[in-house]
């Protein structure tokens, strides 16, 4: 049960948990296509407390909460806020706390939404914490590839990119690990996952490590992609170095394996062509779309209506 917990990470959710969710999920996406107002969240106020950047995520929240009848405030930019006169993360998520019923948090440090959740009275759920995790993303993605491919176990997943300090694919391959999957690491090799990432894995939990693309695009059902993130590097030369690395445009889907399709939690520089939009393989608008029914079933699993 979720009722009064906040999610911090994919490991405050157990397996049961995330069957629940993803029913609610479905019957909350079933609802939004019929065009059914709903009203659980009448008289509830979400605060959302944005340090970093964010379009997807900040706005499927406010949206969700908006669409499930409750109210929102928020805090979209942290240097209009009292966090600019010194004010700590502590005060600021105890204040915000006894304005609201439920706290979203996004903040560039990791571990901040977990010590966020030490002083909040309210439930906190993590809207991504720095390289560390961002578990409602990854609970949105298992979504999308279970209700675009109809299963997850059974299915082999190439995570590509950045994943040294990609969160949602940090969060991901520790949601991935539960199931029956094949798991595929592209990454140049000063992007690798790190060894105590991989440490943490289940014992017989099924992953290679590879540098090469080509290698990987007829093997893959699905292919999650990412960028390669300008904000976590200290030397942009290095980042210029790295842009570029891997590319999907249509000589690439081409080669895809039939039925497989193409995932990324977004925003995209060059990773993915703007050809491919157009391609039935193109899944990654309906995977932002779904944000909003899936944390729908979040927030009113939390909150408990």
């Amino acid at each position: 049960m979720l009722k009064n917990r906040s999610l911090v990470s994919i490991d405050d959710v157990d397996d049961n948990d995330l069957e629940e969710i993803m029913r609610v999920s479905d019957s909350m996406n079933s609802a939004l296509q019929a065009g059914k107002k709903i009203s659980i969240m009448d008289g509830k106020i979400m605060a959302t407390l944005f340090y970093e950047a964010s379009t997807r995520t900040r706005l499927s929240f406010e949206s969700a909460m908006n669409r499930l009848g409750g109210s929102v405030i928020t805090v979209a930019d942290a240097s209009a806020s009292s966090v600019s006169k010194g004010e700590t993360l502590a005060d600021t998520v105890r204040m915000a706390a006894s304005y609201s019923d439920i706290i979203v948090i996004r903040h560039p440090l990791e571990g901040a939404a977990r010590l966020a959740s030490k002083f909040s009275s309210k439930p906190i759920i993590n809207a991504g914490d720095g390289s560390g995790q961002h578990p409602t993303q990854t609970i949105l993605d298992l979504f999308t590839i279970r209700k675009e491919l109809g299963k997850i176990d059974g299915k082999t997943i190439a995570l590509v990119g950045d994943l040294r300090y990609g969160r949602t694919v940090h969060s991901l391959i520790l949601a991935l690990s539960r199931f029956d999957v094949n798991i595929i690491l592209v990454s140049p090799s000063s992007l690798r996952i790190p060894d105590h990432f991989l440490a943490r894995l289940p014992k017989g939990t099924r992953v290679v490590v590879q540098d090469d693309l080509e290698r990987v695009i007829p093997e893959a059902d699905v292919f999650y992609v990412t960028r390669i993130q300008k904000e976590r590097f200290s030397d942009q030369n290095e980042y210029k170095k790295l842009i570029g690395s891997y590319s999907f445009d249509l000589q690439t889907v081409e080669k895809m394996k039939k039925n497989s399709i193409i995932m990324h939690p977004l925003p995209r520089i060059d990773e993915i062509k703007p050809e491919v939009d157009f391609t039935d393989r193109a899944k990654y608008f309906r995977q932002a779309a779904y944000g909003v029914p899936v944390r729908m079933a979040l927030i009113s699993q939390i909150l408990e209506a």
